[in-house]
């Protein structure tokens, strides 16, 4: 069952999101390094929310769908055989489960997202 629930992201103090490690073969350029949190997740492990951040840097990912606002920092994502997205503060984003992206980090970049995976 989902639960309601609501938070105010840039509450969330830097020292409550966890080490993400990338894959090494996902880093093109940079050291960016990636914390997150899970606020909530599917019985079935299918669907998540929560709070993502990167560093500065490029890498490469496959997507899962999801749905995403960017809280702060800016980023450019190309997206294999499709648009380059550019965003910031106050954008919403939408990636498709296979997509395959390049994403450049200008400025450390923190985004609330809905995900099914």
């Amino acid at each position: 069952m989902t639960h309601s629930f609501a938070l105010h992201v840039p509450a969330v103090p830097d020292s409550e999101l966890v080490p993400e490690p990338l894959d090494p073969a996902q880093i093109v350029s940079g050291s960016p390094e990636v914390t997150g949190k899970v606020l909530w997740e599917s019985a079935d492990g299918r669907q998540a929310r929560g709070i993502w951040q990167i560093t500065p840097g490029v890498v490469t990912d496959t997507e899962a769908d999801e749905l995403f606002f960017v809280v702060s920092g800016s980023a450019t994502i190309e997206v294999k055989g499709g648009p380059t997205l550019r965003v910031g503060p106050g954008d919403v984003a939408v990636l498709r489960e296979g997509d395959r992206t390049t994403w450049t980090v200008h400025e450390t970049l923190r985004k609330v997202y809905a995900v099914d995976l």
